[in-house]
């Protein structure tokens, strides 16, 4: 039976899960999904959360400085942040593929994501593709690391990575990546394949709850709605949430 959703949709409703009520939680500029997700927890089970959406009408502050300074003191709860490069201890890459001093590609960087891994409460990291190309053993270039030796101050660790197949926990002791469930259809043996690193031990893996209908018609509906009217990301909005349903 194929699924009623697309990844897009998919993707936000997970991010949503993440958001805790009365907890200041952020995405940066240029994430569309995360958006969604941080609206959607908003109007279902989080009213209370404070939301903060880079170069967006949901930006409480003047300048992006403003947003970092608060991270510092360790007010930020929740950061939603996306790495070309994922790797089993955590680290994303933001920079360069290749070797560093003669990179075959170069990326616009992190703009203080580094620090806000370190800063933030929890982050969990999202990515649209889920392929060894993107969940690598080992990345090219660390821009933000997710485990760090105990006399680095940090306020918080990687929670979570999020990909359209799988959901992926941060084992704090281990200081790894660990396989947390598989998002139907997709099964085990497939995310283990498409994985670039070792899962180790997965077989007590189960599926992810999927989104519920209530879930997907706020998505659909409020949140859509929300996004067009106050321009954040409103063409993606329109054109992704509610689309490439299965007939």
């Amino acid at each position: 039976m194929a699924a009623s959703w697309n990844e897009a949709e998919l993707m936000a409703v997970l991010l949503s899960r993440e958001v805790r009520d009365g907890e200041i939680s952020a995405c940066g500029a240029l994430s569309m999904i995360p958006a969604a997700g941080l609206l959607l927890a908003q109007a279902t089970h989080a009213p209370n959360a404070e939301l903060i959406i880079l170069s967006s009408p949901f930006m409480p502050f003047r300048t992006s400085r403003q947003f970092h300074y608060l991270a510092q003191r360790g007010d930020l709860g929740l950061f939603f942040v996306s790495g070309v490069q994922i790797d089993r201890h955590g680290n994303y890459n933001l920079h360069v593929l290749g070797d560093p001093d003669r990179p075959k590609v170069r990326f616009p960087g992190g703009y203080g994501g580094g620090m806000i891994y370190y800063a933030a409460r929890r982050t969990v990291v999202f990515r649209t593709e889920h392929t060894p190309r993107s969940l690598v053993e080992r990345v090219d270039f660390i821009s933000a690391a997710g485990h760090t030796p105990p006399e680095v101050l940090r306020h918080g660790h990687p929670s979570k990575v999020v990909t359209p197949m799988a959901t992926l926990r941060f084992d704090l002791e281990a200081g790894l990546l660990r396989l947390e469930s598989v998002h139907p259809p997709h099964t085990v043996a497939e995310v283990v394949e498409r994985t670039g690193f070792d899962l180790g031990d997965v077989s007590a893996v189960g599926p992810t709850p999927a989104p519920t209908e209530a879930e997907l018609a706020t998505l659909r509906g409020p949140v859509r709605a929300r996004m067009i009217e106050t321009g954040t990301y409103a063409d993606w909005a329109e054109a992704t949430l509610g689309a490439g349903l299965a007939a």
